[in-house]
């Protein structure tokens, strides 16, 4: 299921990379590379490594002005 946060980021690897590293610094390099290019396995990543609800996840992905 495609969601506006997921088109936006559609083609925008290092920028969601970025964006995920600044919101959540106990995201590593190897955990992105990992998930490499696909949003919905990255949404995932940080829910497991951070707890966060998938809502509060994109919420804070969706605002995400500097990228």
């Amino acid at each position: 299921m495609a969601t506006g946060t997921n088109t936006k980021w559609e083609g925008r690897w290092d920028q969601l990379k970025g964006a995920v590293k600044k919101t959540w610094g106990q995201i590593t390099d190897d955990d992105l590379k990992k998930v490499e290019g696909d949003y919905d396995r990255t949404v995932g990543l940080i829910k497991e490594r951070t707890g966060e609800k998938m809502e509060e996840i994109h919420r804070k992905l969706d605002s995400c002005k500097s990228c």
